[in-house]
Parts: C-alpha cells; structure tokens; sequence
C-alpha cells in the first residue's frame, strides 16, 4: 500500500516526524516527543486562505479570484517572512501549508539558520498576536521539506486532495521569491524604526482584508 508521496507502508512509523503534526492531536495514543532544540519553528494555523474564509454578510459563500489569493498570500508571506528575520535572525527557508487538515492548515514553518534564533523566537511570539488571534508557536523537528511534502501534489497528481497528510506547500510569486531569497546572506540587525523601513521593491495593491498587525 502507497502513501500519497509513494513511500512504502513502512513509511507510516515515521510520516508524523517527517510533518512535525499528528492529525489526531491531543487525542493521538502514541507519545510524540517534540524537539528541545531545532532550527525550524512552525506557527499553528496562521495563514488564513481567503477561498476558504470569505463570507458575505448573509453567510453566503464570497468568491475571491485566483489571482486576488495569491496577491494575498504574496503580502501575508513578505510581511511575515521580513518581520521574522529582521527580529530574530536569518531564515534559511519559510514554508506555509495548503492543506485543510486541522493539524496543518494555515502552518506556518521557518528554519532559521540559527537554533538559538529559533529557540529565541519560539519564546517570544507566544506572547504575540497576529491578524487578530493569538499566535501559537513551538519547536518543529521539521528540517528536511522535501520529505514533508507530498511528491505527488507538486506533480498535480494528489488524489487526498487538502486533507493529505503530506504537506501541500503554497508557492509565492516568482518575483517575491528572488526579492526575499537572492539577496544573499543578510547581517543581523536591529528592528527599524518607523522612519527607518525599508522601500517597496513591489507595488502590489493590497486587498481590503488584508489589515495583519504587527507580531
């Protein structure tokens, strides 16, 4: 029997620490050991797809375009990704989840360079909010994430659909990807001030629901 990357059946043993989640939670008869030390953090649940949310004021159903979810996802991720590295340290690779599983949806996972920035960060932004709730974040054993994501997603091919068990990573906008990424190795500094930001390298127009607070 195949798993939806098409590991063996011996693949089960280890899947929960390939994806740092167990679909069972709390609820899981098996004790999973969270790391005491990695580079990699995940933030529980923190990317909220606009597909899936929006609403009218009656309840129904609101569509939103393609290409304004990306346009959304592009924002949450440069705002995040940029906040993240200029507080705590370089992050060698930002990755966020596609799936609709409780246990990965809206995922958030950084490696940072550094376990000390990650440790660092882990410790602070538990006492933060984001968006308007409150963020959750804790160590991922998650180093590797070509053997957290599903192979057969990014070949178009996943028959689970959101509720693999294997990540679904989210791309970003080429462009975005060769603004965060090639720039080389960055110094560690200091959050700027108000008046210190950095320029837009981008003028996206950003969509009304899209008001994220600060961590």
């Amino acid at each position: 029997m195949l798993l939806s990357d098409g590991s063996d059946v011996k693949s089960r043993q280890n899947w929960r620490v390939r994806i740092g989640a167990c679909r069972h939670g709390d609820r899981c008869s098996r004790l999973h050991n969270k790391p005491t030390f990695s580079q990699t953090i995940v933030l529980l649940n923190l990317y909220r797809n606009p597909q899936n949310t929006a609403q009218t004021a009656d309840g129904s159903h609101c569509h939103v375009s393609d290409v304004e979810v990306q346009e959304h996802y592009d924002n949450f991720f440069e705002e995040v990704f940029t906040e993240l590295q200029e507080k705590y340290g370089e992050i060698e690779e930002m990755n966020v989840c596609d799936n609709l599983g409780d246990h990965l949806v809206g995922n958030v996972y950084v490696k940072f360079r550094r376990e000390e920035d990650a440790e660092r960060a882990v410790a602070e932004l538990n006492n933060r909010w984001f968006n308007g709730q409150a963020v959750h974040a804790e160590l991922s054993p998650v180093t590797d994430f070509r053997e957290s994501c599903c192979r057969q997603y990014e070949m178009g091919e996943c028959t689970r659909g959101g509720f693999c068990n294997f990540m679904h990573l989210r791309p970003i906008s080429r462009n975005l990807r060769r603004q965060l990424y090639g720039r080389g190795p960055r110094r560690r500094s200091p959050p700027r001030s108000h008046t210190g930001h950095r320029p837009r390298e981008r003028n996206r127009r950003r969509s009304p629901d899209h008001r994220h607070g600060r961590f």
